[in-house]
């Protein structure tokens, strides 16, 4: 069968880079597949779950912002942020989802001056991230 290369990079490091067999990324209109022989496509990333199988095992990583480049059998993700999930810490996450919801209800109750569309972003992360741990 055919396969495509796979590299997840963030600014302080390469997260994954392996030959796979699929590749479904959460772009910011909606979830897209890539199989091998892909036309070209260049896509912003949403926060989500992106995953890759590898001889019919699937792997699972949580990403946050940036773009993803389809190009000749090689899929290429720049995201800001990017783990594995079986390396989430979830107490960390928890904690970054009550402090981000802290911050949108003083927002809210007119306290403080708060950036909510910052605060929104950071609550959807940890949203994200302690859904994807729990899966």
């Amino acid at each position: 069968m055919a396969s495509l290369q796979l590299e997840v990079v963030t600014p302080d490091l390469k997260v994954v880079g392996c030959e796979v067999d699929y590749v479904g990324v959460p772009g910011v209109e909606g979830e897209f597949g890539v199989l091998p022989g892909h036309i070209p496509f260049l896509s912003a990333l949403a926060i989500g779950g992106l995953y890759y199988k590898v001889e019919g095992n699937t792997h699972m990583l949580f990403v946050s912002g940036g773009f993803a480049e389809v190009s000749s059998n090689k899929v290429s993700v720049l995201a800001e942020s990017a783990e594995n999930v079986d390396k989430i810490n979830k107490e960390r996450a928890e904690k970054a989802r009550a402090r981000a919801q802290s911050r949108l209800d003083e927002a809210h109750s007119g306290k403080g001056d708060i950036d909510v569309a910052r605060a929104e972003l950071a609550l959807r992360r940890a949203i994200v991230r302690l859904n994807l741990a729990n899966v």
